[in-house]
């Protein structure tokens, strides 16, 4: 897996900063300074280098619509809030995408299983589980994304979404149950699919 760092570098000199215009360079010191917390919190929603490069450039351009910082109250937290939805947005595309395919796979014979088994049910775990977290109230979802992901104190937390310590402590304590009946829900819809699978499996 790319480091985040070089991530980070990846996404800055993507952005070409030396080009963006006057009005957006409060956008581009923004970034810069809390860039590496932004991917991050990107990598650990997302999982891959390209998907990340793509939502770091988009908080970009939604933050440049604004043009004028003033017309952020809070621009740090606005801008944490914005990769956040975005992130999660293409979680739920690409869910779409995997439904689709998966749709498909279900015409053909079940799998066989092979040496990398519990490499895969360590990929599918975590494929459930950012599936599920886009599932989430965003209320809920954004405290988890940045208690958990970005790995923010509750305070930062709290200021960032315009909340107590407590009530955003109350609030990933209750993301987290919910995202834990998900989970299961999650995995008995596998079982339940897995013993479909092998029932129409002909001898």
């Amino acid at each position: 897996m790319p480091s985040r760092i070089a991530t980070w570098e990846l996404c800055w000199a993507a952005l070409g900063a030396d080009t963006v215009e006057v009005s957006h360079r409060w956008v581009v010191a923004l970034m810069r300074k809390r860039g590496h917390a932004l991917v991050k919190m990107l990598w650990r929603i997302l999982g891959n280098e390209a998907d990340v490069c793509d939502a770091y450039q988009d908080t970009f351009l939604q933050l440049a619509t604004y043009g004028d910082r003033k017309k952020l109250r809070k621009p740090e937290a606005f801008m944490f809030r914005t990769a956040s939805n975005i992130a999660i947005s293409m979680l739920r595309r690409r869910q779409v995408r995997l439904h689709a395919v998966k749709e498909l796979g279900k015409r053909k014979q079940h799998y066989a299983e092979h040496d990398h088994g519990a490499e895969l049910d360590a990929r599918h775990l975590t494929d459930l589980l950012r599936a599920n977290l886009a599932r989430l109230p965003e209320q809920l979802r954004n405290v988890i994304v940045l208690k958990d992901l970005a790995e923010m104190p509750y305070g930062q937390v709290a200021s960032i979404l315009g909340l107590t310590p407590a009530t955003a402590r109350v609030y990933r304590c209750r993301g987290i149950q919910l995202l834990g009946n998900l989970m299961m829900r999650s995995e008995r819809g596998s079982a339940a699919d897995s013993d479909e699978g092998e029932s129409n499996v002909v001898p």
